[in-house]
């Protein structure tokens, strides 16, 4: 799945997180990304956006983005699984977005 996703012009790598502890199941990163480090940001960020939303009454999140001044992170999670995408500033979002949800439906 995420060598699929690491094709797209822009991204520069997928992983696989848990949302709980943060810990990497899988990635395909390019040379010189933290892995680790942004695994440990994106399944925080994810989990307080989820239970946030669930506190407000909104349900589940489906897709989340955090847009920084080089890039973006983009997630979707199902059960304890974040699915994350490192991309920079000439990825075309909307296309990631769909293919994440889609990919989401595919976690355990």
């Amino acid at each position: 799945m995420l060598e699929g996703f690491t094709r797209h012009r822009g991204v520069q790598g997928g992983l696989v997180v848990s949302e709980r502890d943060g810990i990497v199941v899988d990635s395909q990163v390019q040379l010189g990304v933290r892995a680790t480090v942004v695994a440990a940001l994106a399944a925080s960020i994810y989990r307080k956006a989820r239970l946030s939303a669930e506190a407000a009454g909104l349900g589940a999140v489906a897709y989340v983005e955090l847009a920084a001044a080089e890039g973006r992170l983009c997630m979707v999670g199902r059960g304890d699984l974040v699915v994350v995408l490192i991309t920079d500033g000439r990825s075309t979002v909307g296309l990631l977005r769909s293919a994440l949800l889609q990919a989401a439906e595919t976690l355990a």
